[in-house]
This record gives structure tokens, sequence and C-alpha cells, in this order.
């Protein structure tokens, strides 16, 4: 009967999931029993008796007693009562094996000793892969399926299938699914890796290909000890060796990288080289010289226009309601524009259909909590919420961005002043809602929503330099801002046939930025009696973007491969700019719809080369042109580790965020609409280029960069009187321009072991030519000269340290460098200053370290339940200037600078519970 029992066992761990089966016997078996015995007695008592097996270190157990009466409790109960007692954890394997740890990173090591057939387990060893159960009987088939997580059945994007002992392999879309064609029989072996996962094997068989696959993938144990790997996306951050300048993120894996306020994605890419790290006061990706605005970022379909919140120290972008993010530096798929630099693509979560998940994270600066709930079988709701609070932390981040040195100029004076007076008062929300639900094995349906703001209090109060207490009672700031976006996205996924499917859109995007700044204060005319002034500004800027949008896939074989789509917009622009309350200076009101199509191959027509030519067409309503943006990348795989690839492509974008140049308070930016008139449509052309190599270990990669931009834009407001009580005289004027970007990137990878992390170099130049500042190119706002990064991450049983040092040559800027007096015609004087050339002048170099430390909270059966972090953000205090700032009173420019945050301690607590 035993051997029946044994032989029935066999044949459902064959049939079915060894790990499932472990667990049903641990939950389902009860034990009443006295035990007095080592702990390896008892051990291998349960897996004599309950056929199960387990691996552990008999040297160490065998000194551990036993003494235990239990009555009638489930043997899971039991095993975790005993590891409890003696602070260890157990791990369930795919294939079914229990293993007992002392320290999760155990688990390598007992699977080596395993391996070598030094350990003793249970008597039963389960058949990891059934021999074929007869000849094969299907010959150059395809096969198609979907890949999923066993515990959440959440879908599983870039996960490698292949076929053992060929060349046929795929990579797993971003829901999951996948089709391999040409499989050479039904005896095959499917092998599946990803990221974090444990590595599946299939055996085929004629009934197993007559239905689409799900192939359900175990979580691998919360260690980053060394792994066999099938695919080489095993990092934090991860490339494609088929594509130029695209990066992939796990979300999972954010919080090893220390973080200011807690885990970002978007922060998380500015590690990485051509992508800027040293605009701490901004979470956009200022990418291969280009700016935030040129970069796309599409959220669920939809677009989001303002990516930061406090700022820049938190993205737009919550991480617990994130599944996977790509960014392209350049040279992007034809499947996207609009914009000139690069694209961010994020997808949200699809949520556990199994069983509700929540969790929260708890900082010094913000609260973030999360619910992921199955509402029916086949639908699920992923809710995530985030608040700031104005703690001390809080404060003193606003605090440092508000108390900056201030220094006097003009002629003849000069001279330290005081700080500025602050009183801040801010905070931040935003809340993403995404509803899934599977309608049948060919059709889904999510919702998803986002909506974020920020509020931000600067007003201060200015205090006076010495020089000009006399004449000069009192300066007051008032600096409100209010900004926000609201996005939403109606997707639906059809599979039509194995080998075609489509996601059809309806998009929504709104944004918006109020701002209200204005001075004010007293001042003594020459009899010494007060006199009041006030001048400032309100500052209006809003958006809309409504579109619909479908994108198909059919695959023809495993070397041929065809996208295709198309796409209808509206969006319309607001921008108001109002001085001294009376002064309409800008009142830009602009509409447009653009539609259009897109088609690209991707070919591999040998197992080393990849050709993926494309082309974008776009009509725009304002100018009534048609746009063609050829795109072209390629990749050569000389051998098992290097590859050579290159892309190139027009690019086009219609909806800018034109900069005003404000040489006083720091330059803006707003949203506006490409016309016939004062603002083109932008145009850029990339060239790329780069070699890696690369290990299952290690990563180095070379890649060089070019590109041309012309109908860049910027706004600029010129005033001949700037002292209180005279009377303004504004002129305004569009100003259009050309540019370039040139760049060379260098990445060295560790991507395994206890110790990992990398080291980027970037030496680029971003220049810009406008004809009203010259016939010369000068350097761009956001030009780098070099940049340096290194991230060291180490793993130490359930700690994880890391350390990030960052240098970067100054920015560049303009600045006012005297002043003088003007006799005017009717007798009186005013002030006018002279200015440095554009950008010709230089911010000091950026340095700054960031270290951290994360101790992970595990349940004793090994799986994550949270972690304990702290992050010190700036560690030597190194003062780094943001920008600089004037004013001009009574003939004198009072220089302020800016700086960015000082040495800043956080604490993070983040818990997770089912």
């Amino acid at each position: 009967m035993k051997k029946l029992l044994l032989l029935l066992m066999i044949i459902g761990f064959s049939l079915g999931g060894f790990a499932q089966q472990t667990q049903k016997i641990l939950k389902k078996n009860s034990i009443s029993k006295f035990y007095t015995c080592p702990l390896d007695k008892f051990l291998d008592t349960l897996a004599l008796d309950y056929h199960l097996n387990i691996v552990f270190e008999r040297d160490s157990l065998q000194k551990m007693d036993v003494v235990e009466h239990f009555f009638n409790e489930t043997l899971k109960d039991a095993l975790e009562k005993v590891c409890s007692d003696y602070n260890l954890h157990y791990w369930i394997e795919a294939n079914g094996i229990i293993y007992i740890l002392q320290n999760t990173d155990d688990l390598a090591r007992l699977k080596k000793t395993k391996n070598a057939g030094d350990m003793a387990a249970g008597t039963v060893k389960p058949v990891q892969l059934p021999d074929p159960v007869a000849p094969p009987s299907h010959f150059k088939f395809s096969i198609s399926g979907r890949v999923v997580d066993q515990g959440s059945g959440e879908p599983l994007p870039s996960a490698t299938i292949s076929i053992r002992n060929t060349n046929l392999t795929t990579i797993t879309r971003g829901d999951g699914n996948f089709i391999l064609f040409n499989i050479p029989s039904d005896t095959c072996v499917v092998e599946v890796t990803n990221s974090g996962y444990q590595p599946e094997k299939i055996r085929l068989d004629a009934k197993k290909i007559q239905e689409p696959m799900v192939i359900e993938m175990f979580t691998a144990l919360n260690t980053l000890n060394e792994v066999t790997i099938t695919g080489k996306k095993s990092g934090v951050m991860n490339t494609d060796t088929k594509k130029v300048g695209v990066l992939e993120l796990n979300p999972a894996s954010l919080d090893k990288l220390p973080n200011i306020g807690e885990k970002d994605i978007l922060r998380a890419f500015q590690l990485m080289p051509g992508v800027a790290a040293t605009n701490e006061s901004s979470s956009g990706a200022y990418v291969r010289g280009g700016t935030p605005d040129q970069n796309l970022v599409v959220f669920d379909g939809f677009t989001i226009y303002q990516v930061d919140h406090l700022y820049g120290f938190f993205s737009a972008f919550n991480s617990n309601a994130v599944k996977d993010v790509q960014l392209y530096k350049g040279g992007f798929s034809s499947q996207f524009g609009g914009r000139l630099s690069s694209v961010t693509e994020i997808n949200g979560k699809d949520g556990n259909k199994n069983e509700a998940n929540y969790g929260v994270d708890l900082s010094l600066l913000s609260v973030n909590a999360f619910a992921e709930i199955p509402v029916t079988d086949n639908s699920t709701l992923v809710l995530a919420v985030r608040r700031s609070y104005q703690g001390p932390l809080y404060n003193k981040i606003f605090s440092q961005f508000n108390t900056s040195t201030v220094q006097g100029g003009g002629p003849g004076r000069g001279g330290p002043g005081g700080p500025e007076q602050t009183t801040p008062a801010s905070h931040f929300y935003d809340a993403d809602l995404r509803y899934t639900n599977r309608l049948d094995k060919n059709d889904l349906i999510t919702w998803s929503v986002y909506n974020g703001q920020d509020n931000t209090d600067n007003s201060r109060a200015l205090d006076i330099p010495s020089f000009l207490t006399s004449s000069v009672n009192s300066i007051n700031i008032t600096d409100y801002t209010k900004y926000g976006n609201l996005g939403s996205s109606v997707k639906w996924f059809k599979k039509w046939t194995d080998n075609i499917y489509s996601n059809t859109y309806i998009t929504y995007s709104s944004f918006f930025n109020d701002r209200n700044r204005s001075t004010s204060g007293t001042t003594d005319d020459s009899n010494g009696d007060a006199v009041s002034f006030e001048q400032g500004i309100v500052e209006k800027n809003s958006l809309n973007d409504v579109g619909v949008k479908s994108e198909w896939n059919w695959e023809l074989s495993n070397k041929l491969k065809f996208a295709y789509g198309g796409f209808l917009t509206r969006q319309a622009t607001n921008y108001n700019y109002v001085q001294n309350d009376t002064s309409t200076l800008v009142n830009q009101r602009e509409s447009a719809f653009s539609g259009g199509g897109y088609a690209e191959l991707l070919i591999d027509p040998t197992t080393k080369l990849h050709l993926q030519p494309g082309v974008r067409e776009t009509w725009y309503g304002p100018t009534g042109k048609l746009y063609t943006e050829p795109r072209f990348s390629a990749s050569y795989v000389l051998n098992d580790h290097f590859t050579l690839k290159a892309a190139t492509g027009q690019f086009y974008q219609f909806m800018n965020q034109v900069t005003q140049e404000d040489i006083l308070n720091g330059n803006r930016n707003f949203w506006l609409l490409s016309n016939k008139t004062d603002i083109p449509v932008g145009s850029a052309q990339h060239y790329m280029g780069g070699v890696s190599y690369e290990t299952d270990k290690f990563l180095v990669d070379v890649e060089g960069y070019y590109k041309t931009l012309s109908g860049l834009t910027e706004y600029t407001l010129r005033q001949s009187n700037a002292f209180q009580g005279a009377a303004t005289t504004i002129t305004q004027d569009f100003y259009n321009g050309t540019g370039y970007a040139k760049g060379i990137e260098v990445l060295l990878q560790k991507k395994l072991g206890n110790y990992t992390g990398w080291i980027s170099y970037t030496l680029g130049q971003a220049e810009d030519k406008f004809a009203v500042f010259g016939n010369n190119y000068f350097p761009a706002d956001q030009d780098v000269t070099h940049e340096f990064k290194t991230i060291n991450m180490y793993h130490y049983y359930r700690w994880n340290f890391s350390a990030v040092w960052l240098f970067s040559t100054g920015h560049p800027y303009t600045a006012p460098l005297t002043t003088y007096t003007v006799s005017t015609l009717d007798g009186g004087t005013s002030t006018a200053y002279t200015v440095s050339g554009k950008n010709a002048l230089r911010l000091p170099d950026y340095h700054r370290l960031d270290i951290s430390a994360t101790y992970d909270l595990l349940k004793i059966s090994g799986n994550k339940i949270g972690s304990i972090g702290i992050s010190l953000f700036n560690v030597y205090n190194h003062t780094n200037v943001w920008y600089k700032e004037y004013q001009i009173q009574n003939y004198a420019a009072i220089a302020t600078n800016v700086d960015y945050l000082g040495f800043t301690p956080n604490l993070t607590l983040s818990l997770r519970w089912k």
C-alpha cells in the first residue's frame, strides 16, 4: 500500500507542481505525537512518514534537541514551531524539496552539497523531469502560452523561454504571453528563467501542445548569492543586448539602492550612464543631453507630464503600483513618438488574483500604503496611495532650498548678507488605481487611473544686507506653487490568434501648474519717508490630452515579427502670464488634432543578427503637414560575449516645454503646442552605436551618440527698469534655435555575487544656438561635460548595504555682472544691468556620497514580509549649488546661492502581509 501511495505521489509530482504538492502535504496532514530527539532525527522521521524530501546540514542540527508534544497540529505548524525555537528558516523549492536553513544564504551551498550526494534527506526523490512517455509524434509545430507568478497569478514580462539543446528562444511580452515556432518534436524540454524566480522545466507531450500553456514560476529565496543563469537579466538594472540604449529596471530590487525618501524608479535610472544624476531638484530624465520634456513618460498607455514631487525627491510613480519599467535612451521604436530624446515606458501591476495583499511603507517624509485585492475569480484591484507629512526632515529639505547665502553686488558695493528667513509649507499626494478583468483566455480589460498633486509655499522674508539697510527697510517674497497630474486609460488586450494580438487604448491626461510669485516691501525715499513697493507675477499653465490608439503585433515566425498601429489625439494648452495684477504679458491658448500610424519589422535572419526597420507618420493639424519619421536599429552577436549595436532615426515633438529665461529668479518652463508662427515643431536626428561584452557575472558596455536638434524655443521677458517705484517697460519674444548633443558612455557592471554594482562614466556635450544670442553655439542649460558614478551593493545574510558616489562638472548659467544708472529724458534715472554671455559661467563641480543599510524581515518560511532601512544622503555634507538667484534693489544686485540638500538621514519601515 505504501508503495502504491508512493507511486501515485511521484506521478502527481510529475504532472503537477512539486512545490504545490509539498505545500499540500504540510497543510493537510496532522501530527499528534511526543518527540524527544535531536532535530536531525525529527526531520528524518517527518521525511520518512510523510514522503517528504528534506535537506539540511546534519552536523549542525544534530546538536539541537526537540522536546515537544504536538496535539493534532499540521505538519506546517510543527515545522514552523521547531524552526522558530532554533532561529531557523525552511524553504520549499519548485522541485518540492524542503531546505532547512540557518541563514537564507545557505541555500546555494546546501544545493551544491545535495547535488554532490553528501546530504542526508528523506527517502523520496521526486522525479524532477519525466522521460518521454512515447516516441515523438508531432514535428515542426508552435507552442504558445503565458508565464505567471505562482503566488499571485500576475503575468511575468521579460521571462526567457527556450527549447533545450536548440537555438530557439523568446521573451515574454508585457502581458506574460509568448509564442515559439518550429519546435522540433513533442518530446522537447521547455526551459523558463526569470530574474527573481526559480527556473522551470517542462517536458512536452502530445497533450500539452494542444492548448496554450500556463507556466507558473516560484519566487527565489530573498538572497543575492550566485545562481545559475540561462538568460543574463539578473541585476537591479539590466540592458537588452539586441537594442542600443535600452535599460530595464526591476522595481522589486529598488530597496537595495540608497534613497532619500523611498525606493524610486526614475531616480534609479539616474544612476546609469547617459542619464544625469546631479539634478537633485527633478526626478525627470535628462537623457544624453536632452531635457525632461523631451522624454516621453508613458504609464499604462497615457502620458504623464510632471514626473516628480517635492523638488524631485520623489518621482510621480509609486513603485508599489509598478510592474516593470523600460527606458529607451534614444533611437527608440516607431511605436513611440512626440518626443526628441527618450522614452520611459511604465506598466502597472495587475494585482494578486489568488489572495489579498497589503503593505505600508513609513519614512520620515511620507506614508505609502497599497492593497492588491482579488475582486472575482477573473478580476483584481490594485490601489496605492502616498502622502507626505511635514516632520523635521521634511522641513529640513525646504529650509535647505530656501535658506541660502546672500551676497551683494553693484558699482562700488558688495559684501555678504545674512540668510533668508523661511517659513516653508508643503505637501504632496498621489494615488494609483488599476482594475483588471480577464473576460476569457483571449480578452483582458484594464482600467488605470493616476492622480497626483503638489502644494508648495516658499514665501519668505529676505534679510537686508548691511550695505542696503540705510535705504531698504524690508523685502518679502511670496512664492506659492501648485501643480499636478490626472491621467487614465482603458486598455483592451485581445489575442486574435496564437500569433496575432493587439492592445487598444482610450487615454486621457491633464496637467496644471499655477504659480504666484511677488516681491513687496518698503524703502526710504530721498526725504527719508517710507515708500511701499510691490511687483510680481501670476503664472498659470495647463494642458489636456485625449486620445485613442491601437497597437498590433503579428508574429509570423521565430525570425520575423510585424508591429503596426494607429493613433488619434487632441491636445490643448493654456498659458497665462500676468505681471503686477494688471499686465497680461502672455495669454496663449492652443489646441491641435494629430493622427497617424506606424509600422516596423523585427527581423532575425540568423541567430546572431537582429534588424529593426520602422517608420512613423504623423499628421499635425496646426501646420497641416505630414511628418515622416524613419527609424532603424540593428545588433550583431560576434560570439557568446561580444555584441555590436547601432540605431538611427528621425523624431518630431509637437508639444514643447518652452524655457522662459529669467536671469534674476532662475529659468522657468511651461508647456505650449507648436504652431505656424513663433513655436516651431521640434525635430531631432539620432545616431548611436556601441559594443558590449557580457558574461553571467559581468557586463562592459560602451556606447556613443550624436543627435542634432532644431525647432528649440526659448521665451524671454526683458524689462528696462527693475527698481521700486519706476514704470517698468516690458518686452517679450519667442526665440527659436538649433542644437546638438554628443557623447560617449562607459558602463562596467558586476551582476552576481554578494558584492554587486557598477561604475559608469559619461563624457558629453550639449550646445544650442539662438540667433538672438549671437552666431555661436553656447552650452545648453543641461550641459555637463563629465559625469562619474560608482554604485556598490553588498549582501550579508539578511543585510543589504549600498554606497553611491556621484561627481559631475558644474552646470552653465547666465548672470548679471554689474548694475549702472541711466538718466532718462524726464530728468529721472533708471537702473539697468549688464549680463554675461549666454551660459558663459559655470556652477561649482557637484559631488556627494549616499549610503544605506537595509535589514530584511522574513517569515519562518523564508518569504520576505518587510524591511527596516536607514539611508544617509550627502554623507560628508558637501554644498552643491542648485542655481543662483538675484534681486536688483537700490542700484545693487543681491546674489543668492540656492543650494541642494546637505547631509540628511532617513529611516524607512516597510511591512507586507496577506
